[in-house]
């Protein structure tokens, strides 16, 4: 069809819209308005910048169109007029105690959220008030409080210590000892599985530190928090031997995406507590609704109920090999790295399923822990060689072919460090990685033949039907994209 079709097409739907502003427009008219404008967003199954999943089998999305009516999951409301709903709800909350290793005889208690930051949320909450209750019962100032976290942690967590007046202080990456915790601190956030790189913090590590910490100074800091937005449903089918769930004594609250690794669209997270005395009774609320009583811990009420690993690590090693083996790019992530020969024999052999000792370098718990993600940026040598090259370069020239790579900084420390960042979801077959690669070192090779990356979005753009106004404003907005300053964004205090 002529672009002057379109148009005429696309302006007569306006018209209809504008003339009708009394009585509406109808359905058709304004499904196909909307259907053409989301038809801009980027493709969903080229889309490596995302966490979020973006398929689901046929018969879990007939299930979300069935329900897709019911807009009330789980201890919002109506909970006595959706009984089954709450019964698949209370078999979810067992099924994940069991997976994150709930101790025997714990009274664990949880709900299901619109997302892991609105869990990482309720977390920290429970945490603050526990903190502001024993502060009281001692007789001490309660209105200082502080929560420690890594500078790697996600946005949602500095989120929660501005809304809900925490001070938040950020361990840099690379520091190496030193207490950063004292009497006002109210916990710790753990976090198993960057956003950056996709590494795990380590949490047994942490609670035996804070051990270390009450038997010096005589300071308790009973809580931590695990945010396993994505490692959730990563850590316990890909590194089964690893401990890092209720299983560590000071992990009081573990909260997790459903629709990251959780493999559902989104709109789904989780969070557990250990124990029900961990929540505190101030962030439960009784609901007289409906003719029942309920209760509420969430920040939501009503949602939808719809929404009710290894192939994605090796598919991330594949990849990870392939760039490094170009020379011109170190991948910053590690899921690629086999552990030390002292560190893979016994134990990570037991982990493996084989009591000889013997690995099998097929299966993820032979390397270093992380989740399915390809952080990297160019090699030293590359960088050396080609001073000219931009990095961002590569993520604008991806996008011309409809890859979205996101570039981005590290994180406060390491700030001036740049990355590209490929996660590797279920949908993501060694076909298409086969594919990205080709794409990343071709435009790479492209790149040392040149001396601009303007160049390269010509060329990207000779083979389109864009008119030459449309193409300059383009390569206009991608030299002032390669040429503005990046910095790194934090609310929080550096420690």
């Amino acid at each position: 069809m002529e672009i002057r079709t379109i148009l005429i097409e696309s302006l007569s739907l306006i018209d209809a819209v504008n003339s009708n502003q009394d009585t509406g427009v109808n359905a058709s008219a304004a499904y196909q308005l909307i259907h053409d404008e989301v038809e801009l967003d980027g493709s969903p199954s080229l889309n490596f910048a995302s966490f979020v999943h973006t398929w689901m089998p046929d018969e879990a999305l007939k299930l979300v169109v069935e329900n897709i009516a019911k807009f009330v999951l789980l201890f919002y409301s109506d909970q006595d007029e959706y009984p089954a709903t709450m019964q698949i709800h209370s078999r979810c909350i067992s099924m994940l105690s069991h997976l994150w290793k709930a101790p025997k005889g714990s009274h664990v208690i949880g709900t299901a959220t619109g997302g892991s930051s609105e869990a990482i949320m309720l977390g920290g909450l429970a945490m603050k008030k526990a903190w502001v209750e024993r502060r009281k019962a001692a007789g001490k100032d309660y209105y200082h409080p502080n929560v420690i976290m890594g500078a790697n942690a996600q946005v949602a967590i500095e989120k929660f210590a501005r809304y809900f007046d925490v001070e938040a202080k950020l361990v840099p990456v690379t520091e190496e000892g030193g207490y950063y915790v004292d009497e006002n601190t109210i916990g710790v956030f753990i976090i198993l599985g960057s956003t950056y790189t996709g590494g795990f913090e380590d949490v047994q590590e942490m609670n035996d530190f804070l051990d270390k910490y009450e038997a010096e100074t005589g300071i308790s800091i009973p809580s931590m928090v695990l945010d396993a937005a994505s490692g959730g449903f990563v850590a316990p089918f890909v590194y089964p031997g690893y401990k890092w769930g209720f299983d560590v004594p000071r992990v009081h609250s573990i909260n997790t995406s459903g629709h990251k690794f959780g493999l559902t669209y989104v709109g789904l997270g989780w969070i557990l507590w250990k124990d029900e005395s961990l929540l505190h009774k101030d962030l439960i609320f009784e609901l007289h609704y409906l003719g029942s009583t309920e209760q509420s811990y969430t920040l939501n009420f009503s949602r939808p109920s719809a929404p009710i690993l290894e192939a994605d690590l090796a598919n991330a090693r594949l990849l990870s090999r392939a760039l490094e083996e170009s020379g011109w790019y170190k991948c910053l992530s590690n899921i690629h790295i086999p552990y030390k020969k002292s560190s893979i024999t016994g134990a990570i052999g037991s982990v493996i399923g084989d009591p000889s000792g013997r690995v099998d370098e097929d299966k993820a718990a032979f390397y270093q822990r992380g989740l399915p993600v390809v952080a990297f940026r160019f090699s030293d040598e590359f960088k050396q060689n080609y001073p000219h090259v931009q990095q961002s370069w590569i993520q604008n020239l991806l996008r011309q072919k409809q890859w979205i790579v996101p570039n981005y900084n590290m994180p406060p420390n390491v700030e001036k460090v740049e990355v590209l960042r490929i996660v590797v979801r279920e949908s993501m077959n060694p076909d298409i990685i086969e594919r990205v690669a080709a794409d990343i070192l071709e435009i790479t090779e492209q790149l040392t033949k040149t001396d601009s990356g303007v160049f390269q979005m010509q060329l990207a753009f000779s083979s389109s039907n864009l008119s030459p106004n449309t193409i300059e404003h383009e390569i206009g907005k991608f030299k002032a994209e390669s040429d503005a300053p990046r910095e790194q964004q934090t609310y929080s205090r550096i420690c």
